[in-house]
């Protein structure tokens, strides 16, 4: 990978060690959300209970993201939804000093970069970054690029990296079946992302090694795999990613909604670092 620019700053963990891991804390509902009981307090005590948990086991940064908020609103989520991600991450960026990410869902990025400046995030997850598609949430039409970079300057936020889904889970792409998973790659290079995710078809579902190759031999930014990595399937995507983010594999019973399992979350460490030796 070649050396990180001022933007790409917050991606440095991806030179230390590869594939870098990226753990996920999927905060509980926040309030004003259908399943929301906690309050915030609750939820970021809860929230830095588990960062505790994944920065002793060694992984290498955290990604926090509001996947409790079923069902997600299309981009405008809310000031509620800010304010609590923002409280939340805020007292995980006290308790770790590992790299954290944050991504909102769904596909509200610029509310995401703004819970990432507040709370001293170094990067962010973004959907619908490039091309249109057709989400659970409905029709995410226009692309996000051109705003989110405009807003990233607005709002002081350069050193934030922005880690783009391309063709990402949970949506249909018959809208762009003519356009490649390596073309999408190289579309969001051109559009300025900073990382570039790929995923299988859902939560847990992992992405086809085959697809990670062929993005990484399309673009110079970082390749990361965005869902389904677990111990048994890790070494089918190190040659080819910077990165891999684990959810679900890291909870008990492999449930993304269930708090982490420390066994797991070892097990995964360690695999990645027995790559590391051969």
């Amino acid at each position: 990978m070649a050396t990180p620019s001022t933007t790409q700053s917050g991606l440095n963990f991806l030179t230390s060690r590869r594939p870098a891991l990226i753990a996920m804390i999927h905060v509980g509902a926040l309030p004003g959300t259908p399943r929301g009981e906690k309050s915030v307090a609750q939820l970021a005590a809860q929230a830095v209970e588990e960062a505790k948990l994944l920065t002793d086991a060694g992984v290498d940064a955290i990604l926090l993201e509001n996947m409790h908020d079923v069902p997600y609103l299309n981009r405008a989520v809310g000031p509620e939804i800010v304010a609590g991600m923002t409280a939340v991450c805020a007292a995980v960026r006290a308790a770790t000093k590992l790299p954290l990410g944050v991504q909102v869902l769904a596909g509200a990025n610029q509310a995401a970069l703004a819970v990432a400046v507040a709370a001293g995030c170094q990067f962010i997850r973004a959907e619908g970054f490039v091309f249109a598609h057709v989400a659970d949430e409905g029709l995410m039409a226009q692309a996000d690029a051109g705003p989110l970079l405009r807003y990233r300057c607005a709002i002081g936020a350069t050193g934030v990296a922005i880690l783009a889904d391309i063709k990402k889970k949970h949506s249909a792409h018959a809208i762009t079946a003519d356009i490649d998973l390596a073309e999408t790659a190289r579309a969001a290079e051109f559009f300025g992302a900073d990382g570039v995710i790929v995923t299988g078809t859902a939560t847990g579902s992992p992405a086809d090694p085959k697809d990670v190759a062929a993005v990484r031999k399309a673009v110079g930014v970082p390749v990361l795999v965005g869902s389904g990595v677990t111990p048994d399937n890790l070494a089918a995507f190190a040659p080819h990613a910077h990165a891999i983010i684990v959810g679900s594999y890291l909870k008990k019973d492999g449930d993304w909604r269930n708090a982490p399992d420390p066994t797991r979350v070892t097990s995964l460490v360690k695999s990645r670092d027995g790559l590391m030796n051969v």
